[in-house]
């Protein structure tokens, strides 16, 4: 590799190591199961055991998310044991290739390295996104196969971007609600015909349900699983496994202490909080100790600007890159005001900080184009750097003087 093509690619090397440096670090702290994991590390650990989710008694296990994400989660625990690290390094990894996917994606989009470098440092010093890929939950496991979905589509594959979608389905079912809006992405409505329609068909629904059918697999070579002799049949069986969880889903309106509207989320009303302690031994008289899901602020406050902006881009000028760029915030975002009444958590949007991210470029890359010098991109850039460093004791659960964490405490509804 000659000289030109190392400066090239040394930033993102570098945002890479230092995306997965933190994600390594002390990854197996706390010790037990945070929030969630109780139920995902168990059910990956279950399925790499038994090919089905059980729980301790040996005994079948209703669970109310697909199998594939838990899966991923159970290949850590293969390699590395039922242990913390092994519940998280999944996340871990998975996470720090999100950061190399969103490189990948701004280049295609945008054609520009420093571009490409600036969302993946945006996504590296993202608050949310450390937190979820230093825990076994399914969210960052989600995001990733989204993105991976919309970059396939980007290199016109679309039959793999297909595919991925029925991946990420099988992870969490919220992300079918992209479906419709893939399939708009791809058809040219000023050239329509059937033929093209029948052929989305079949790329974005029936290939991600072949694909999601799969992801069951050890649901159905198992005779243990939950309802699983419930029906006349496999098919029968599995269809009324089916209706439980949608069920569960619809009626899901348990008050929580972190329920987080989505009408809040993008402005960090109400982070969730998966882990919190007092311990003594921090240097005060009062110690805390947390790990709060967060985004950084100054990079989702700036981003709800930069969506407005690329929406009004979109609406003045039809450009395709705003186009992509508000479709993945509507299938990501607005399907979960449907919803109100179900139980929500700020954590969900995960899935929306890539296209945040690529809102932010959007922006920038105008403003580029109109003239602006790079060093006001150089200094938000550190801005949101600052910012992710002084939260970062509450996103990997550092042992901090009360007072300190107070201070990080900017709104009431935080605390």
């Amino acid at each position: 590799m000659n000289k030109s093509r190392l400066r090239e690619f040394a930033p993102i090397t570098l945002i890479l190591g230092f995306a997965l440096t933190l994600r390594l670090r002390r990854l197996n702290q706390p010790k037990g199961y945070i929030f969630d994991e109780i139920y995902y590390a168990k059910n990956a650990a279950s399925l790499i055991n038994d090919g089905v989710e059980l729980n301790s008694q040996g005994d079948a296990e209703f669970v109310v998310h697909p199998p594939l994400g838990k899966w991923v989660i159970g290949l850590g625990i293969k390699a590395f044991g039922d242990n913390e690290f092994g519940w998280r390094i999944s996340a871990a990894l998975v996470g720090t290739a999100s950061v190399l996917l969103i490189f990948m994606i701004t280049q295609l989009l945008f054609n520009s390295v420093f571009l490409s470098n600036t969302a993946a440092a945006l996504m590296a010093f993202d608050g949310l996104h450390l937190v979820m890929s230093r825990v076994a939950l399914l969210d960052i496991i989600l995001m990733f196969f989204i993105l991976l979905t919309f970059y396939l589509l980007l290199q016109n594959n679309l039959w793999a971007s297909g595919a991925i979608i029925g991946v990420a389905g099988a992870t969490k079912w919220s992300a079918f609600f992209l479906i419709p809006v893939l399939i708009l992405l791809t058809i040219n409505f000023s050239k329509f015909h059937w033929g093209t329609l029948v052929k989305r068909i079949g790329q974005y629904i029936l290939t991600p349900l072949g694909i999601y059918f799969v992801s069951w697999g050890g649901w159905i070579l198992s005779s243990k699983g939950w309802a699983r002799e419930s029906g006349s049949n496999l098919f029968s069986s599995l269809w009324n496994y089916h209706r439980e969880i949608l069920s569960f889903h619809r009626e899901l309106t348990d008050e929580h202490a972190y329920d987080a509207n989505p009408w809040n989320w993008l402005v960090l009303g109400r982070p969730t909080s998966f882990y919190y302690e007092t311990p003594t031994n921090c240097g005060a008289s009062s110690c805390s100790q947390e790990i709060l899901a967060i985004g950084t602020p100054m990079l989702w406050w700036f981003g709800v600007f930069a969506i407005a902006i690329t929406f009004g881009f979109f609406i003045s000028k039809s450009d395709r890159i705003s186009g992509f760029v508000l479709a993945g915030i509507a299938g990501t975002y607005l399907p979960w005001f449907f919803i109100q009444g179900r139980t929500t958590f700020y954590f969900y949007s995960i899935s929306i900080l890539p296209f945040l991210i690529l809102a932010i470029i959007n922006f920038l890359d105008w403003a580029l184009k109109k003239g602006l010098d790079r060093k006001y991109i150089y200094g938000y850039l550190l801005l949101v750097g600052v910012n992710f460093i002084y939260f970062l004791p509450i996103l990997i659960g550092l042992e901090i003087p009360y007072s300190d964490w107070m201070d990080r405490m900017w709104l009431p509804s935080w605390i």
